[in-house]
């Protein structure tokens, strides 16, 4: 199907560019969502007529999109989930849990703005696309994880999953504290049997 794009869209055109789509995605994405028209000799002739307006609005849309964007950089939101112990999420993270967590921290966006090829179901920090404007994209960290605590250490760089996988290796996976100094609970452990022998003597 021939379409007349009334907008940028990603790997077809440009504004007013004729372009050939499936029938499919003309008909669930383009039209409906005012991406596109139908590329009759009468739409053509309207889309023409109209040219210049359309542009101008989509200036508009665009420089009102470049000055969120300025306000934006280096977006990074935190997410607590429940997960296993191997990080994975009882769950997922979504598009709109993303699109809700970074409005919640200042920044107004709609969860068609989020681009994720799929949900994230993995502990740990993703760098999510978001599209301001069909002209303007930029990046966000979210950043899950089961507590506050491990999100902190995952944004310095600490793999939490390798790390209590480590402790359950070694036996130590009780009374797991993700703010202990490393031996600590070697420590803890030792004083415990030290105490459980002075009270049998």
């Amino acid at each position: 199907m021939d379409v007349i794009l009334l907008e940028r869209v990603e790997k077809l055109g440009r504004i007013g560019d004729v372009v050939s789509v499936k029938p499919g995605f003309a008909r669930n994405f383009l039209l409906p969502r005012g991406k596109a028209l139908r590329a009759t000799e009468a739409n053509k002739s309207k889309f023409e007529a109209q040219r210049a307006t359309i542009e101008a609005d989509n200036a508009k849309r665009r420089e009102a999109a470049e000055a969120q964007a300025k306000t934006m950089t280096d977006v990074s939101v935190v997410l607590i989930r429940q997960a296993s112990n191997a990080g994975a999420l009882y769950g997922s993270v979504s598009a709109r849990d993303v699109a809700e967590a970074i409005s919640e921290a200042g920044h107004k966006i709609v969860k068609s703005a989020v681009v994720l090829d799929k949900p994230i179901k993995l502990l740990g920090i993703s760098e999510v696309k978001l599209v301001l404007h069909p002209e303007v994209t930029l990046t966000a960290k979210v950043n899950v994880a089961r507590s506050p605590e491990e999100a902190e250490l995952q944004a310095k760089g600490v793999d939490v999953t390798a790390d209590l996988f480590e402790r359950e290796e070694a036996g130590f996976t009780e009374d797991f504290d993700p703010n202990a100094e490393p031996g600590a609970t070697a420590e803890v452990a030792a004083d415990e049997a030290g105490e459980e022998a002075a009270s049998e003597a």
